[in-house]
């Protein structure tokens, strides 16, 4: 079992900065594929980046590419989504997900999520 907790989101200006931390519990979260989705009002939730287990390889969507950077440090049992250069369509709520199998987009597909947090970028 694991269990997910997000922290480090909040009201941000257009082209500012936030970085987006997940803690996980659970002896075997190092050896899941974590991502990020997120969900704005009205909106299905999307996906936003993913990483291997390994950390080795990465995967964003075509919104964030050269914006967001995902990350793992297995040793803390953490993953980390550094967003910069914000825009106001960023906003959404932000949610950690992992599954034990390989990369994938499809947010039904992944076992585990945290609660969501809130990103706000104003205009």
């Amino acid at each position: 079992q694991v269990q997910l907790v997000e922290s480090g989101g909040g009201l941000v200006q257009a082209g500012g900065s936030l970085r987006l931390s997940c803690a996980a519990s659970g002896r075997t979260f190092s050896m899941h594929t974590k991502g990020w989705f997120r969900q704005a009002p009205g909106k299905e939730r999307e996906f936003v980046a993913a990483i291997t287990w390994s950390g080795g390889t990465t995967y964003y969507a075509d919104s964030v590419e050269g914006r967001f950077t995902i990350s793992t440090d297995n040793a803390k049992n953490t993953v980390y989504l550094q967003m910069n250069s914000l825009k106001p369509e960023d906003t959404a709520v932000y949610y950690c997900a992992a599954r034990p199998g390989r990369y994938t987009i499809v947010a039904g597909q992944y076992n585990y999520w945290g609660q969501g947090t809130q990103v706000t970028v104003s205009s």
